[in-house]
């Protein structure tokens, strides 16, 4: 099984959920840390894994922000991370599947069913200045899904008038992963650039299935 290493400038979760009864608040987690096993020819046995800095949270609004990341919601202060292991479970069409994830947030683990859309393979350049240091395989996918905020103790509500809520309880998430092959990170020496921004390659990290 190939391994490859998401890609945190170009991998996101999103999430919305409605306001005041009428619109839609929107917001967006982009500092995620993962791995990924997957081969096409085998995509039923792919796994994955990975962590998203859940104090890096972003709406546009930063007094919202800190609303969100505050006890009331996220917690941050004690649950600074929301981590996730997730495996295909079926495939739905030429490109598409069921994918399991076990996704904890404050602490509370739930399994979350996906559906997600493969988005295919490139071959691009890693560019150090002008040189070309060789070629790296990418990869995408994207993927939707539901939860009710309060399986997770996200749980800060308040009423409007008519019976209405402040906050809607069900989540809308949208995923977009970009990753690239581990092999090719080492040999380009890219994978030291990835390091130097954050990213921590730890060899529990690379078993197959983690």
């Amino acid at each position: 099984m190939t391994r490859w290493i998401f890609e945190p400038g170009h991998t996101e979760a999103g999430f919305r959920a409605r306001h005041m009864m009428v619109t839609w608040v929107r917001g967006l987690f982009k500092d995620i840390h993962g791995t990924l096993d997957f081969d096409w020819d085998s995509c039923l046995d792919s796994t994955f894994s990975g962590v998203i800095d859940a104090t890096k949270l972003w709406t546009g609004e930063p007094l919202r922000d800190e609303h969100l990341r505050s006890a009331d919601f996220f917690d941050v202060e004690n649950h600074p991370e929301i981590t996730f292991e997730g495996r295909f479970v079926e495939r739905t069409g030429a490109t598409t599947f069921n994918v399991g994830v076990d996704l904890t947030i404050r602490g509370v683990t739930k399994t979350v069913p996906l559906d997600a859309r493969y988005l295919g393979e490139w071959e691009t350049p890693f560019w150090v200045g002008d040189e070309n240091r060789g070629l790296m395989l990418r990869l995408g996918f994207e993927a939707r899904g539901k939860i009710n905020r309060h399986d997770f103790g996200v749980s800060w509500q308040d009423e409007i008038s008519g019976g209405g809520v402040v906050a809607g309880n069900e989540i809308d998430l949208i995923l977009d992963l970009e990753a690239i092959r581990l092999e090719d990170l080492e040999r380009t020496g890219a994978i030291e650039y990835y390091r130097e921004f954050g990213i921590e390659l730890v060899e529990e990290n690379r078993r197959p299935g983690r």
